[in-house]
């Protein structure tokens, strides 16, 4: 296990991580241009989706595919209810649900991230798990509405939650807010490079190797090291103050999902690659899609805290301890 954790550590890619969060602690003035940051973000989904897609076409949908969508449908839909529940006891409502929302929801990079992982120790994992990072964001944003429903419509004052929220609010639209879930460009993007990746199968992705292999490494480095720079930034510059108990939330319950995650992935029989992205991604929170559909959806939430647990705490825990955490766990299960 602490072979894993030192690999990782020593990683090209997550040294620049590292690096990123000291330079942006320390306030330098270093930074990535937004254009810059953009194109990144879109090379890596891209990329993504394109080599997802092809393996796809190649080895087709297996039945543990099939299961391994499941368990990721069940995973999203799990995690928001739970942890609801979990932080109703110590936080106000709107702000439990916009977390729990967020904490439903999966961060692409720490996929990205995971995959990497995962060939570095020679560990194959199906092409599907693509299909079941895409497929894990639309449930948690759906138990974002309900979960902001069923708030109002216990601290309404006798108002009904489809007309106004305690403060005025106007009407909750679920078409709007599932409109805007399924027409993000982040969302889109990827679902159509897995599209494109699977008609072109082997074919293309050998043509595309160039773009999406050999220089991968490097963007996703480059990227680490912006996403870095934003960590450093947040925690140093964050105005909201978030309590011990939601900073022990933020380092626990990415573990506490992994563990749900990993019994599923047992009792689906999935294999050791799939069950570790399984992990990752029930163990990772958006800071991307889902937080901004929350601050429509639940805009008596306070964005500083679930997004900056999102980034600056569950994030770096996850790329830094919890991929070769939960690797090591499927280590000592699945021999």
């Amino acid at each position: 296990m602490i072979a894993g954790f030192t690999q990782n550590l020593l990683d090209p890619a997550i040294l620049f991580f590292v690096l990123g969060a000291f330079i942006g602690a320390i306030r330098s003035n270093l930074e990535i241009p937004p254009a810059i940051a953009k194109f990144l973000s879109i090379y890596l989904l891209m990329a993504l989706g394109l080599k997802g897609g092809a393996e796809l076409a190649t080895k087709g949908l297996p039945a543990e595919g099939l299961l391994a969508i499941l368990a990721a449908v069940l995973m999203a839909t799990l995690v928001p209810a739970y942890s609801f529940l979990i932080l109703r006891r110590r936080v106000d409502a709107y702000d439990a649900a916009a977390i729990a929302a967020t904490y439903g929801s999966v961060s692409a990079v720490t996929f990205i991230a995971s995959q990497q992982f995962l060939r570095n120790h020679g560990v194959e994992f199906g092409g599907y798990m693509t299909v079941a990072m895409v497929v894990m964001e639309s449930p948690a944003i759906v138990m974002a509405v309900l979960l902001a429903s069923y708030v109002r419509s216990k601290g309404g004052a006798g108002q009904s939650p489809a007309k106004a929220g305690p403060s005025g609010l106007p009407p909750l639209s679920m078409k709007h807010v599932l409109h805007e879930a399924f027409t993000d460009g982040a969302h889109l993007l990827l679902i159509g490079s897995l599209l494109v990746g699977f008609a072109v199968g082997e074919h293309g992705k050998t043509m595309m190797a160039p773009f999406t292999a050999d220089i991968f490494k490097g963007l996703l480095a480059l990227f680490l090291l912006e996403m870095g720079l934003m960590v450093g930034r947040q925690i140093f510059e964050s105005k909201v103050r978030i309590d011990k108990s939601l900073i022990a939330f933020a380092l626990l319950m990415p573990m506490v999902n992994a563990t749900v995650a990993l019994a599923l992935a047992w009792l689906f029989d999935l294999s050791r690659g799939d069950a570790t992205l399984l992990a990752a991604l029930s163990a990772s929170a958006s800071y991307i899609v889902v937080p901004a559909i929350v601050r429509y959806a639940i805009p008596e939430a306070r964005p500083g805290i679930y997004f900056t647990m999102s980034i600056a705490i569950t994030f770096p825990f996850n790329i830094l301890f919890g991929i070769p955490l939960y690797f090591a766990v499927t280590g000592m299960l699945w021999n």
